[in-house]
């Protein structure tokens, strides 16, 4: 393979990461408001179970099980300790879908990827500088090497 072509499949890599990237922050857009809306005190299951006015004993039968297993579940859930499996289970006994996703709380996965790699920088460029001044050495200028070190972190995160 020559440079050129080594230059062109790192090239097409690197646009194909970054098309995943854009549609992953496409398929979570509709996420974005659910991540900021409180979630009800009780819970989810106890919430919708009682404004559809189902007994636990209710959602026992629906779920195949005992009038207690629906109260463990609602106090597992507001407690965060229920499993992605006992809640899908209870959301089909109640009609409903579990929809989850992981959204990041910068924005897009891009800002997130940025800000992750901006944290590790200030580490490096700041472990660096505080040892040049310990020998007299600083050269200043911290916030430019801190955007030169974030570029080099994303570029080396990007070639993976």
């Amino acid at each position: 393979m020559t440079i050129n072509n080594l230059s062109f499949d790192d090239n097409m890599r690197n646009e194909f990461k970054d098309l995943r990237l854009k549609q992953l922050d496409r398929s979570l857009e509709p996420y974005q408001a659910a991540r900021t809306a409180p979630r009800p005190s009780k819970g989810w299951i106890r919430s919708i179970r009682q404004a559809l006015g189902v007994s636990s004993g209710e959602l026992g039968r629906r779920l195949g099980t005992s009038r207690q297993l629906p109260l463990q579940l609602e106090k597992g859930e507001a407690e965060g300790r229920i499993t992605l499996k006992s809640l899908r289970a209870v959301a089909n006994a109640l009609d409903c879908d579990l929809v989850y996703a992981l959204v990041p709380r910068a924005g897009s996965m891009q800002d997130l990827i940025e800000n992750r790699a901006r944290v590790e920088a200030k580490k490096n460029v700041l472990g660096v500088e505080h040892s040049m001044a310990l020998e007299d050495q600083a050269v200043g200028r911290i916030h430019e090497a801190l955007e030169a070190e974030t570029r080099r972190l994303v570029r080396k995160r990007e070639s993976r």
